[in-house]
């Protein structure tokens, strides 16, 4: 029996309405930036599902709430998340949560959300610190418009796919990154987007060794190549200026009748205007008489 139906059996006194799902913003690193009203319900929900349980039971030891805890993560949620959405449909509401941040940012928490929507149930956010706005409000770029890819695929074919979407977008561009994988991830942005592009490295945000390490792609890569990158890290860069990220259009074809019917106009004959034609447009004359013999 899992957790779940234990929990169901232990909660025998449930309502028929069906419950809510709170997806419960958690502290990036900080703990005080914890929500009075992330705090509350926390406490109040008789289920929460985390990604990693004992991370999460250190958080609610902090803030003396004893919430009966069931594990949710990436490699269980196909087959938890059908029992998640049992326990709501029972008339229990649950909180889901992920290690920090918000849940349903690279995390499962939007395949549980998605399975609640289908199934008609409430989802309500409990906002609070998120890691990649965090960093794009302090990284000194624009934050009007922004493009959030978090973490790249491990898979190289996949990963040049997704740099190559990435390198014409004119927004500002949010990449998450492990500080194992930091340096070769740098060294690819500035192969792909250029050196010049202006970045932020933005690490161990809220914590007590937060840092802000800003300039361009290649001073970055440079400077981690010095100095070993520790804690986790959300990376900014600019997008890509107006020129670069235009498509180049093709030169326009001229049409060929005009521009025969432009040579006959300054007086050639016939044949000679063909010819001339062929001629500025890199044909032979046979073509260019077969064209215009099939207009006629």
């Amino acid at each position: 029996m899992s957790d779940i139906q234990t929990a169901l059996q232990d909660t025998a006194e449930s309502t028929e309405a069906v419950g809510t799902l709170y997806l419960c913003a958690t502290p990036i690193g900080n703990l005080e930036d914890m929500t009075y009203r992330a705090v509350r319900v926390l406490g109040e929900v008789p289920l929460i599902a985390a990604e990693d349980t004992r991370h999460t039971r250190q958080l609610l030891t902090h803030f003396d709430i004893h919430t009966r805890l069931t594990s949710y993560h990436e490699h269980n949620k196909f087959a938890k998340g059908p029992e998640l959405i049992d326990w709501l449909l029972s008339g229990q509401d649950l909180a889901c949560v992920s290690d920090a941040g918000l849940p349903g940012i690279s995390d499962p928490g939007t395949h549980l959300a998605q399975l609640a929507i289908a199934a008609g149930i409430r989802v309500t956010p409990l906002p609070g610190a998120n890691a990649a706005l965090s960093a794009l409000i302090c990284s000194g770029l624009d934050t009007r418009s922004f493009t959030f890819i978090g973490f790249l695929s491990r898979q190289k074919r996949e990963r040049q796919a997704q740099l190559a979407r990435a390198q014409t977008h004119m927004e500002t561009l949010i990449f998450y990154e492990a500080p194992h994988h930091l340096k070769a991830t740098l060294q690819e942005l500035v192969q792909v987007l250029g050196p010049e592009r202006q970045a932020a490295a933005c690490r161990e945000l809220t914590k007590k060794f937060e840092e802000f390490q800003r300039g361009t792609l290649q001073e970055l890569a440079s400077f981690y190549a010095t100095y070993e990158p520790r804690g986790e890290f959300v990376l900014i860069v600019e997008g890509a200026g107006e020129a670069a990220a235009a498509p180049e259009m093709p030169a326009a074809v001229p049409d060929l009748r005009t521009v025969y019917a432009d040579f006959l106009a300054q007086g050639l004959p016939k044949k000679e205007a063909m010819r001339e034609t062929a001629k500025a447009l890199g044909r032979s004359r046979r073509d260019v008489y077969q064209a215009l013999l099939q207009e006629q």
